[in-house]
């Protein structure tokens, strides 16, 4: 009886693995296709990322004790947000000012909801998960798709995505095979310090490799190293501590062997913001 339970798992565990990989075969050639084709393209497959995986961080946030989220108001400034993107290096002051207008119109939509209710309203709450959201979501994806727009645009993301998954497969084999020393137990009980210097090495491996075939300077290229091997996995950590406090395991059930979207692209998340803020501002 215990043998044939043993099978079983071996069986499940070998299909789950099978769907992983095919699944992450189809994300690789989804990006990589809207990355080189650019334009249109790269902003469609951004924006449908970027709302969904959206939606799922607001049914997360909704897991909250006390918590109303206007969803829907998320969704339009983001979709304002991924408009401005269009045009080329949109102002500070412009995306500054969406964001306020965003909160403003949660704080109208709160305060029609405690008078027709007669006293209940959740306005410091709502407004917090709304914008957050935008902010954490939205807000990186349009920073990739302004990258996209630069002279190397083209270049810059692939090795931005790149580098994300030689950190994710360093992390993972490095982790596999020498974690020891627990990085984060109470956060995510899986990753270890082992883990991590492998995803930091995985990521500059994959980054040279990127160098050389583009044949680009590689500064400030080889900076991308850097920021994936260690924002990366910073960002794969604050999306489980979300998942953690709101009792769940994913974020959503979208990507057979992955979980939701952001799940997915969680570490991406802080690279491409990063990325971004270091080759448009600091350089």
């Amino acid at each position: 009886m215990q043998e044939g339970r043993g099978v079983m798992a071996g069986l499940k565990a070998d299909n789950e693995l099978r769907l992983r990989t095919l699944s992450s075969i189809g994300i690789v050639l989804v990006i990589l296709t809207g990355i080189n084709y650019g334009g249109f393209i790269w902003i469609i497959i951004a924006g449908i990322i970027a709302l969904t995986s959206l939606s799922e961080y607001y049914r997360l946030a909704g897991k909250f004790k006390g918590t109303r989220i206007s969803q829907g108001i998320g969704y339009i400034f983001s979709l304002i947000f991924l408009i401005a993107a269009v045009r080329e290096n949109p102002q500070p002051i412009v995306l500054g000012m969406i964001l306020a207008l965003c909160v403003c119109t949660v704080f109208s939509v709160e305060v029609v909801r405690r008078q027709m209710t007669k006293g209940t309203s959740y306005a410091l709450t709502n407004a917090a998960a709304v914008t957050s959201g935008v902010l954490y979501i939205t807000v990186p994806w349009v920073c990739m798709i302004v990258l996209r727009e630069y002279a190397f645009g083209r270049q810059v993301l692939i090795t931005l995505f790149v580098c994300t998954w030689g950190c994710d497969v360093g992390a993972y084999i490095g982790g596999k095979m020498f974690g020891t020393m627990k990085l984060c137990e109470y956060v995510s009980p899986g990753k270890t310090v082992q883990g991590f210097i492998a995803g930091i090495i995985g990521s500059l491996i994959t980054n040279a490799i990127a160098i050389y075939f583009f044949t680009l300077p590689a500064y400030p290229l080889i900076l991308i190293g850097f920021i994936c091997g260690i924002f990366g996995q910073l960002g794969d950590l604050a999306e489980s501590l979300i998942k953690r406090e709101a009792g769940e395991k994913d974020s959503g059930r979208l990507i057979p062997g992955h979980g939701g979207m952001l799940d997915r692209f969680d570490s991406i998340l802080f690279n491409g913001l990063m990325t971004y803020f270091v080759l448009r501002i600091i350089l």
